[in-house]
Parts: C-alpha cells; structure tokens; sequence
C-alpha cells in the first residue's frame, strides 16, 4: 500500500494519518494479526511528527480498532464473536450461522469417575464412569475457547460418536434426547498456566468463565458443560423482555 500525506492539503495531518490507518488495517495481512510498522519509521515515512502520527494512533486505538500491546507494537484488535444467553443453537451451528469458521485445536474424549458435584447434579453412583469432552476451538488464526463437558449416563453416548456434528443434533438424532433447558452462570477469572497454554495466551489473562447445565424437556439432567473464553476476544449477551404482570389469584363474583 502506498503511504503518502499530502502535506499541502488543507486537511490536517493527523486526520490524512487516521485516514491512512483506517485502510491500512482492513488490509488481510494487518487483519491476521501482522504489527504495524513502528511509530518511529512510519513517521518518518509520511514525513510527520511522532506526536501527530501518535495523536492518529490513539483515535485508532479509543475506537477499540487498535491495540498497543507494550514493548511488541500496535496491532489490529480481533473482532469479538458473541453469543445470546437465550440461543439454543449449539457452537458450530451458531458460528456457521454468523460465517464465521471455526478450527478445532484440540479433541478429547475420556472416560472419567464424577466428583462430588457431577455426582449431586446427575444424581449417579460415584462409581459410575461418564464421559467427558474436551474441545479448543477458535478462529482459524488463534483459539478462543475451551469447552469441557461432561454427559448424563442415561443418554447411551459411546465416544465413537462424529463430534464434528453439532452437539444437540447428535443428542437429538441419534440418541432421541431433546435439549430443553439450560441454567447458566456467567464470572470472571485470570488464566492459570493450564488454561493460558490452552487459549495461547498470558498467564494472569483476563477469562470469561460459563458454566452450563442442561436439562431435557422432562427436566433431567443431560449435560454440565465449562466454558473458558478469552475475555478479549469474546462478548456474551443477555436479552431478557419485561412481561405485563398477571395476577396469581382470580376471583369471579
């Protein structure tokens, strides 16, 4: 890209910089995460002022399309994906329906004995093995999540199952289990060493954390799932509509 100010236009430096940086970033090499050119060069090159070149930068930066990531350089901020607290749709089904493709980074299927929790919310013999699903996944550039699930014995799932499909799909096609109701919590944590190598990102990194329980349409148990998303990259939503009170009690005369 050519990177010219015309510096006998009447239009300000800084503004003929921002404009400059506002295409420079769309480009898809900026846009994979590639840093920018250091302020010192790229001043030099548009033959400006650090300070007016840096007076673009912080515009750039306020606006969340930048990010100064200290002692590396100044990238293109990820664009966040975002999810509905009331969409049934499963991960894969939502981000295809958004266009968004997803990579898998890591697959696990285990066999494991319930800790107590897994124990009360089943309701299960602690002796009895269930199967656990781990997943990465992300953008094809970088993961954003890590899921960790684990299911109700009741359902008949093997292991050997196609994972790739949607998860509510094999529940429901296969295994005639309707996912009917889902109680979330939603908090924040700092990444550990365990979840920062698994999410490719620092230790300390800011987490959102959802746990997930899923119940069928006659309210049993089928599935606790964890999900650890990396704050930066991710926005959960939650759209709830006031509904016109109706009285408990009614008496006719």
């Amino acid at each position: 890209m050519d990177l010219k100010i015309n510096h006998k236009s009447p239009i300000p430096l800084h503004v003929q910089a921002e404009n400059l940086l506002r295409k420079l970033i769309e480009s898809p090499e900026y846009q994979a995460g590639k840093f920018l050119p250091n302020e010192v060069d790229l001043a030099k090159r548009l033959a400006i002022s650090r300070a007016t070149l840096r007076q673009a930068i912080n515009k750039l930066v306020f606006e969340e399309l930048l990010v100064r990531k200290k002692g590396v350089g100044t990238k293109v901020v990820n664009k966040k994906f975002s999810s509905r607290s009331n969409n049934w749709l499963s991960f894969s089904q939502e981000m295809a329906a958004r266009g968004i493709p997803v990579k898998n980074f890591e697959f696990h299927v285990s066999w494991e004995l319930p800790n107590g929790g897994l124990v009360d919310f089943f309701d299960i013999d602690p002796d009895q093995k269930i199967l656990k699903l781990e997943r990465v996944r992300g953008r094809p550039e970088e993961p954003f999540v890590y899921f960790v699930s684990y299911f109700h014995p009741r359902i008949g799932l093997t292991g050997e199952e196609d994972f790739k499909r949607p998860l509510y799909d094999i529940l429901e096609t296969d295994y005639h289990t309707v996912a009917d109701l889902s109680k979330e919590e939603i908090s924040a944590l700092a990444a550990d060493k365990f979840l920062a190598d698994k999410l490719e990102t620092e230790v300390g990194a800011a987490i959102l954390f959802r746990k997930r329980q899923v119940f069928d349409q006659a309210d049993r148990p089928l599935e606790y799932n964890l999900g650890y998303y990396k704050a930066d990259s991710f926005i959960y939503t939650v759209e709830s509509r006031r509904q016109t009170a109706k009285p408990l009690t009614q008496v006719h005369f």
